[in-house]
């Protein structure tokens, strides 16, 4: 099957590491084991907020982008704790995660999520949005879930922002489980969301449209969700904290991303 995109890892810190100087040492770090040479890969680390200030004087001239992990859907004002796009957008971001589960699970609903990804896109960040389900089962309900969630999506998703719109699909069950989906389960579930996707807009739209792969990515697995489950990339968790297996998961996925088809 032919490639569409240049394999997009993103590496979701969460709320780690414990301090400003380690996050700095895992970034240096990163950045050691990538040497000069260029890879085929776009690469994104998404650190705390606090930490964002700092890191992106080490992204400068660099193989690595600066992301966040979530952004306000409003440009300023009496919002006590949040942050702005242009906040953002000033301190070097140019990716922003949404709609993590974790955030699902604090109550942050579709409608909320949505307005995060149209301020998001109309300001030129890059969205990776996050859609998953809790559960499978066996009669195929858990699509249901994934239905409803892209269709939201897509819903305040004007055509020429879809360049710079990621799917990141992250069953619920997998993440930080040591479970992850099969390369049947991950192509599977691109197919489904393509489907939705030329429903909802048209057929030119879905090879605009990255759809990556996030619930426990390691070295080890890496290659088969590119190859066989033809995932455009991935959104990785606990193994972006080890430099090792970081730049592991982007070796493999560079070699995927030199292949001609």
């Amino acid at each position: 099957m032919k490639k569409q995109h240049t394999p997009l890892i993103v590496g979701n810190w969460k709320m780690n590491p414990a301090t400003l100087q380690k996050s700095v040492a895992l970034f240096t770090d990163i950045k050691k084991k990538l040497g000069t040479k260029k890879v085929n890969v776009e690469i994104v680390v998404a650190p705390p907020s606090l930490y964002i200030p700092s890191l992106s004087r080490l992204v400068k001239k660099s193989q690595v982008a600066l992301g966040a992990q979530d952004v306000s859907s409003e440009i300023g004002g009496a919002h006590t704790g949040d942050v702005s796009v242009s906040m953002l957008k000033d301190q070097g971001v140019t990716h922003v995660i949404l709609g993590h589960s974790e955030r699902r699970a604090l109550g942050e609903n579709d409608m909320q999520i949505c307005k995060k990804v149209s301020a998001a896109l109309q300001s030129s960040l890059t969205a990776i949005v996050c859609v998953g389900e809790k559960v499978r089962d066996a009669h195929g309900n858990y699509f249901n879930d994934i239905e409803l969630q892209v269709e939201a999506l897509l819903q305040v998703v004007q055509k020429k922002h879809l360049p710079r719109l990621v799917i990141a699909y992250e069953p619920i069950w997998a993440i930080g489980t040591q479970q992850t989906a099969t390369s049947d389960d991950v192509q599977e579930m691109k197919l489904f969301i393509q489907k939705i996707i030329a429903q909802k807009i048209d057929r030119t739209a879905v090879a605009k449209v990255r759809i990556i792969y996030g619930g426990s990515v390691t070295k080890d697995n890496a290659e088969a969700l590119l190859t066989l489950g033809t995932a455009d990339g991935f959104l990785v968790g606990g193994a972006s904290l080890q430099a090792d297996a970081f730049t592991g998961i982007i070796r493999i996925s560079d070699q995927y991303g030199n292949k001609k088809t």
